[in-house]
């Protein structure tokens, strides 16, 4: 066990989060793994980064890592979180956050909170107008 000899605290060590495990557009079987009612919409690396980072936990993004099971290979879908949860000594560095689940669900119950967040979901709201809607006439078809 080439890992047991190396500290938790090596970046090597941190676990990794991928977008795609808090992401409520994926099944289980394209790499969800928390529950879909506590899911969230295409969460970003750098949404996950400052949930972390606001808790105080040690955390590093990686840009150009792409989720195996992703097949879209879009700079959207790029990037993963490597987090520190344990220390030195293998006690976890904030008792509240023992494991890599507790982890992503509490980044999944924050993310929606974030103001990039809120200020998306504002402004969109105020372009849609009642009444507007978008059908064509169907044209003749042409031989």
């Amino acid at each position: 066990m080439a890992w047991a000899a190396t500290s938790p605290a090596d970046r090597e060590r941190f676990i990794c989060i991928y977008p795609a495990y808090l992401n409520n557009k994926k099944t289980i079987a394209e790499g969800r793994r928390i529950p879909l009612d506590k899911a969230i919409e295409n969460p970003t690396p750098t949404e996950i980064h400052d949930v972390c980072v606001a808790i105080g936990l040690n955390v590093l993004v990686e840009k150009n890592k792409l989720y195996p099971r992703e097949w879209n290979r879009d700079m959207q879908y790029r990037g993963r979180v490597r987090v520190q949860l344990k220390q030195e000594d293998g006690n976890p560095c904030l008792p509240q956050f023992p494991t890599r689940k507790s982890v992503m669900l509490y980044a999944a119950e924050t993310i929606p909170k974030l103001k990039t967040r809120t200020q998306k979901m504002g402004g969109s709201d105020q372009n849609l107008q009642p009444g507007e809607g978008g059908k064509k006439g169907k044209g003749k078809k042409k031989k």
